[in-house]
């Protein structure tokens, strides 16, 4: 009886302590933390944190006998693209597009590639470049005491990044023709944040970033949700919103025998329209397909 007892005393003490109390994690997870905080939900938010992406269909190169590279530019002052550039300040379980993306890249979890050399991925970056390009331009400024004379210098930082200027990004992407499933269909390679910013003498300037390996990203991107303007119940990710190509968006290069952009010979409203061509162009291959 008395063994009874001390069990059950042991087990009523441990209950009590509030050292062994599994707290509630930032985000809905069920792992165990130091810091109690209430659920801002009446639900866990379980499903996106393991969430995984759709896998691509096999393909050979037998089964494909049309594609054609195209560059697009996603403009994120679009009512549509919008979802990309909120939030500006993130909230426990919603994050803007290129927060998510810095993230992963300052983890190691993702790979940057020198957007200044090419596109096609063939100069990786390290995480100390990255923060080299975000941190801007170092300047030296002369310190002086209060009779003029100069004592020392300090380092300065001029035209440093800010995620709020980041309002577009590029895509790369590959439109094909497979002819197993009788389908046209598209595969983005890769992504590139463009960086618009106003320099400290008043010039204004449209930077590349990097580019992301986009089949590299998806993992990281089938994690990170979307603000849903429907229904806050289901919240898409930013995988779902490329693979169910929802966005705007509009072509600025094809692949072509002089490798250049519509800017290149076009501007206005005859460079939208150029763009509109090449965009129909692509879509009306899939009917010729089926011309009898």
């Amino acid at each position: 009886m008395k063994k009874q007892f001390l069990i059950i005393s042991i087990l009523f003490i441990g209950y009590l302590n509030p050292w062994n109390s599994n707290a509630q994690v930032i985000g809905g997870s069920s792992q165990s933390s130091a810091v109690s905080t209430p659920r801002d939900d009446i639900f866990d938010h379980i499903h996106t944190e393991f969430k995984k992406p759709i896998p691509y269909s096999p393909l050979r190169q037998a089964d494909v006998i049309y594609s054609k590279r195209v560059w697009q530019i996603i403009d994120f002052r679009e009512k549509m693209n919008q979802p990309f550039y909120y939030p500006v300040i993130e909230h426990l379980n919603w994050k803007s597009f290129i927060t998510v993306v810095l993230d992963a890249v300052k983890t190691g979890e993702l790979t940057a590639y020198d957007a200044e050399i090419d596109d096609e991925f063939t100069t990786p970056m390290s995480i100390t470049d990255v923060e080299a390009l975000l941190n801007g331009v170092a300047v030296q400024q002369e310190q002086k005491d209060l009779d003029g004379n100069v004592i020392g210098t300090t380092t300065a930082y001029e035209d440093r990044f800010a995620k709020t200027e980041v309002k577009s990004i590029r895509l790369k992407e590959v439109w094909y023709f497979d002819k197993q499933r009788s389908q046209l269909q598209v595969r983005i390679l890769g992504f590139c944040p463009v960086w618009e910013y106003t320099t400290t003498d008043g010039q204004f300037k449209r930077r590349p970033l990097f580019w992301i390996y986009y089949p590299e990203s998806r993992q990281v991107l089938a994690r990170a949700e979307v603000f849903n303007r429907k229904n806050g119940a289901e919240r898409r990710t930013y995988d779902d919103i490329f693979w169910k190509r929802m966005f705007s968006s509009y072509v600025y290069k094809e692949d072509n025998v002089y490798d250049r952009k519509i800017a290149d010979y076009a501007s206005g409203m005859d460079a939208l329209l150029e763009s509109e061509r090449i965009k129909t162009e692509v879509f009306e291959i899939e009917q010729f397909m089926w011309d009898y």
